[in-house]
């Protein structure tokens, strides 16, 4: 019996995990109830029910909120008029985003592009002084440190898990080590690229709902058990850094990466998310030490 809620539990996260991806990638589009729970497998009379037993939230909640980080990253980091962003993310005029964004984050659009900074709101929350996480380095001390060179990645199948409540480490290592006894017993852990990335966007997703994946990707054939999905990732640019150090460290190279490099290059932020390359595996399991490849995904900029 307890085997068989066990494959239970799994087969539904593997198909609400189809939900919510499908849910990030068409985020400019009017979506359907019954067209989510095609999606998912699921009977469109249960499906609700079934989407905010597993995740928390209700569907429409969890869409807009989704809507609404996508927009706030897309003010932060790219020059796309409130009008584009609106669309982009689903809004069916600026004005309509504009107050959705200001009831939920308690600031207009043009003040937080101005400021950068969001007030307490039913959504967000300040997470940590951001400096705190921040060493105190010269930008010509990070440029040093940080060198950043474009690179292609090639398109790849991903095996992943999604980890729920993720800024409790401790989940996010679980996960790790239960992808990498999977690598390892399915001969495929030499075979292919582990790596950690976030749909969600630490500054504005509060810190229950903050989720993180963590990948394996690789161009051998595998299946994936239960407890881990599949997905594709396309072939895309992405800046790319090494970083061999503590979790300041790290955090210090993002913020230079997205505060310094990014906004002086030719290149402004392509819409998927970044990545945290482990060049050792092992180190994974052990979050006193780091050694990464940060690569954030770009593209060429285009005048608007």
């Amino acid at each position: 019996m307890n085997k068989r809620l066990s494959n239970s539990s799994h087969e539904y996260t593997k198909r609400i995990d189809r939900v919510i991806d499908h849910l990030r990638d068409h985020l400019d589009r009017q979506l359907k109830l019954e067209d989510l729970a095609k999606v998912g497998c699921f009977s469109k009379f249960h499906f609700h029910r079934i989407f905010r037993a597993m995740t928390g939230e209700t569907l429409n909640d969890f869409t807009n909120r989704l809507r609404l980080e996508k927009a706030a990253r897309l003010l932060k980091r790219t020059r796309q008029s409130a009008t584009e962003i609106a669309l982009e993310c689903g809004f069916s005029s600026s004005a309509t985003f504009s107050r959705s964004f200001t009831k939920a984050f308690g600031t207009s659009p043009t003040q937080y592009r101005k400021s950068g900074k969001l007030k307490n709101s039913k959504i967000c929350k300040e997470l940590f002084p951001k400096n705190d996480y921040i060493l105190p380095m010269t930008a010509e001390e990070k440029e040093a440190a940080f060198p950043v060179e474009i690179r292609k990645f090639p398109a790849r199948n991903v095996a992943y898990i999604r980890v729920s409540n993720a800024f409790e480490v401790g989940r996010v290592i679980k996960a790790f080590a239960k992808m990498i006894d999977w690598l390892k017993s399915e001969n495929i852990y030499e075979k292919g690229v582990l790596f950690g990335m976030s749909i969600d966007d630490p500054e504005v997703t509060p810190k229950h709902l903050y989720r993180y994946e963590v990948c394996f990707a690789s161009n051998v054939p595998f299946t994936c058990p239960d407890g881990i999905s599949r997905m594709k990732i396309p072939s895309r640019l992405y800046g790319v850094t090494r970083v061999s150090g503590d979790l300041k460290f790290v955090s210090t190279a993002w913020d230079y990466l997205l505060q310094c490099w990014l906004i002086n290059s030719r290149y402004e932020p392509d819409n998927a998310p970044a990545l945290e390359i482990f060049l050792s595996k092992e180190k994974a399991l052990d979050w006193s030490h780091f050694d990464l490849e940060l690569a954030f995904p770009v593209r060429e900029m285009t005048a608007k």
